[in-house]
């Protein structure tokens, strides 16, 4: 049964108090933080996660649940490899169905203009050997029988897997405790104790918890909580609209996208919907503040962005949101504790019938549950994976542009190393914090 979306209606399961010292301290209860939390637990490491709702209430549980390797940018490719070796086994380790499937990711391409463009993507799979492949419209028509639409043909990667989110991040964070993580929730970090400009420990709503090493991994508020401490990063939060409809006739086990919409077959025999590459952006002082820097990406895809004339009041980007305040009083982070923004009237109608339209044998569409999620996006459409030069100290995975979930576990272990002072395993170059600031220019990976 569909148990989504999570909200303070849900109840507290990890309810502290938070320790008065920790080895590390990660702010974000997401996939990135659980994950990272987990793998320095296995290493013997004192961690605290606090997290200022639920375990997962945001983007780490309203995705869409694929875990890919096609279609990644070439710099993240290697770690999603890892990241997919790592679901299987952390599915295993944790002993729940978290509806982990290795049911295929397929690109479908309305035109030969379409498929042609997935040529520079079949170089990258060639070089990491992945099987990924071409197919033709015939073969196309054959996976997905009784389409209304005849594509020109697909890229598909049968070995790409979906897993359900509400049910993934959240059996993540009961290994992670099992392991000796604390898990705080409804405990909102305020703000870094900094001594000699480095860190010594983290504020948070229920007192300081003393520290040497912290991660800022808050997905669509990393970039509010960052700039108190003097760090800008070009990070904006975009809404995505999601549905998920009822038990319905298998029509594809895999997930699938075109340029019109993108759907998934769901553990429950439902599908879940949303928009294909569409997502809209509030405008807020962030937008204002970074659009220099987004003018690439939105060149590359012009109509892959709507707009907003404002966000709702308290969220990150908001215009009367707070830039600042004191440790010892209420943060923006405990106004909003849950962001849950409100999905798009006009994208969920369009959803309903543009997979209605496509496959008209399955008869009429109803929508049980949906929902939307803030994204964190950057410039270049790839995370920073970062240590924080300015501070000593502080680390930073944020920034996953939609990509976090599939990645997760792959990220988590590079930033376990990275705090640990280990070879990450990985070139993170492309990932580096300083690129917005270094004069580099932006190179905008894919979208989808």
């Amino acid at each position: 049964m569909l148990t989504f979306p999570f909200s303070l209606a849900d109840p507290i399961r990890y309810p502290g108090p938070p320790p008065q010292a920790s080895d590390v301290v990660i702010i974000g209860g997401g996939v990135i933080g659980v994950t990272t939390a987990l793998f320095l637990a296995k290493r013997n490491i004192s961690v605290t996660l606090v997290e200022k709702g639920r375990i997962a209430a945001e983007q780490s549980s309203r995705n869409w649940g694929w875990i890919r390797k096609q279609g990644r940018d070439a710099d993240e490719l290697p770690i999603v490899i890892e990241a997919c070796r790592l679901w299987r086994a952390l599915a295993e380790e944790s002993g729940e169905d978290i509806g982990l499937n290795q049911t295929g990711v397929t690109y479908l391409a309305r035109s030969q203009k379409d498929l042609a463009g997935f040529d520079a993507f079949m170089k990258i799979a060639a070089e990491h050997d992945l099987d990924t492949r071409l197919i033709d419209g015939d073969e196309t028509a054959s996976l997905f029988e009784g389409a209304a639409r005849r594509y020109a043909g697909a890229m598909v990667t049968p070995s790409d897997m979906r897993a359900e989110p509400w049910l993934a991040v959240p059996a993540l964070a009961r290994l992670a405790v099992r392991h000796g993580v604390r898990i705080v929730e409804n405990c909102a970090a305020r703000a870094l104790e900094l001594s000699a400009g480095r860190v010594s420990g983290v504020w948070t709503e229920a007192g300081l918890i003393a520290t040497s090493s912290v991660l800022v991994a808050g997905g669509a508020w990393s970039s509010l909580f960052l700039r108190k401490h003097g760090i800008s990063i070009p990070q904006l939060s975009v809404r995505a609209t999601v549905a998920a409809t009822g038990p319905l006739p298998e029509i594809h086990a895999g997930a699938a996208a075109d340029a019109q919409i993108a759907f998934r077959r769901r553990q429950d025999g439902g599908y879940t919907l949303a928009p294909g590459g569409s997502s809209q952006l509030s405008l807020g002082p962030d937008a204002f503040r970074h659009a220099p820097k987004y003018l690439p990406v939105l060149k590359a895809n012009p109509l892959g962005m709507r707009y907003r004339l404002a966000a709702p009041t308290a969220f990150p980007d908001g215009w009367t949101t707070p830039r600042d305040w004191t440790p010892d009083g209420p943060s923006p982070f405990e106004a909003m504790r849950v962001l849950d923004p409100a999905p798009e009237n006009a994208r969920l109608h369009a959803i309903e019938r543009d997979f209605q339209a496509l496959f008209p044998q399955i008869g009429p569409v109803s929508l049980r549950t949906t929902w939307a999620g803030m994204i964190d996006a950057m410039p270049d459409v790839v995370p920073i994976v970062d240590r924080a030069q300015a501070i000593d100290g502080l680390f930073v995975a944020t920034g996953m542009s939609g990509h976090g979930f599939g990645i997760g576990p792959g990220i988590g272990r590079v930033v376990a190393d990275l705090i640990q002072g280990n070879d990450p395993g990985h070139r993170l170059h492309r990932f580096r914090l300083a690129r917005f600031s270094d004069g580099s220019a932006i190179r905008p990976g894919p979208g989808l």
